[in-house]
Parts: C-alpha cells; sequence; structure tokens
C-alpha cells in the first residue's frame, strides 16, 4: 500500500472522530509488516484525561487482533497539510519500533514521511529498561 492510499484511509477514519470540545478531527490509519491495516479515529471525553488520539485507537485495534509488527502510520486533521503525532502517541508508536514510518499530508496533495526515531530522538524503550 502506497502512502497517498495509506493517507486516504485515515482520511476516511477522521470522518467518524469525535471531538465535540476541541472540534480537533484526526484520523490514522496504521499498516502491519503483515498487509492489514487498522483504522482509528480520536475520541474526546468531557473529562479530558479521558481522551483518546487516532493514532492509539489505531495501535491499540490492531494489538487486540493480534498484529505486533507495524510498518507505517497515516496521521490526517482538519488543518491542511501535515499534523504530526502527540508526544504520548509517539511513545507509544516507539514501543513497537524505532523504524516505523510517520506519514503526514494529504492524499491528493502535498505528503511528508519520517520516521518514529526522528520524531523521537533518544527515545525511552524496553530496552532502557533491561538495561
Amino acid at each position: 500500500m502506497n502512502n497517498k492510499e495509506l493517507l486516504k484511509l485515515a482520511e476516511e477514519a477522521r470522518k467518524n472522530a469525535y471531538a465535540p470540545y476541541s472540534n480537533f478531527h484526526v484520523g490514522a490509519a496504521l499498516l502491519t509488516k503483515s498487509g492489514k491495516v487498522f483504522t482509528g479515529c480520536n475520541v474526546e471525553c468531557a473529562s479530558y484525561g479521558g481522551t483518546n488520539c487516532a493514532e492509539r485507537t489505531a495501535i491499540f485495534k490492531a494489538i487486540s487482533e493480534g498484529e505486533r509488527e507495524f510498518e507505517k502510520i497515516a496521521i490526517s486533521s482538519d488543518n491542511k497539510g501535515e499534523t504530526y503525532p502527540c508526544g504520548i502517541c509517539r511513545q507509544v508508536i516507539l514501543e513497537f519500533g524505532r523504524n516505523i514510518k510517520v506519514v503526514v499530508g494529504e492524499s491528493d496533495g502535498e505528503y511528508k514521511e519520517i520516521s518514529i526515531e526522528e520524531l523521537i530522538p533518544c527515545g525511552f524503550t524496553g530496552a532502557d529498561i533491561n538495561k
């Protein structure tokens, strides 16, 4: 699956976002190494700590279905252009590999691909616990 196709799926997932407080709708599409795609959207809660980002929604869905190896994740928001994952999402993505690619932009326009390690250099992982 190419980046534009993955971004298109993220854009479709964004339509399901529940964002009554921020009105900032985000969608994500996660491509596993086995070729499956899991989508997610942000889900807000009046108690803001209960809010979940689109990226983590997609990852948690994949994990719940037995997937553990990810190739890339595409992110789409209401903003034109690039929307990068927040810090918590970066940490969760990093948990599953330093080489996972993050694709941001638009399916019908410009996009960028960057590794999660570039977005969170010197990130803390399970390897740090086992030192």
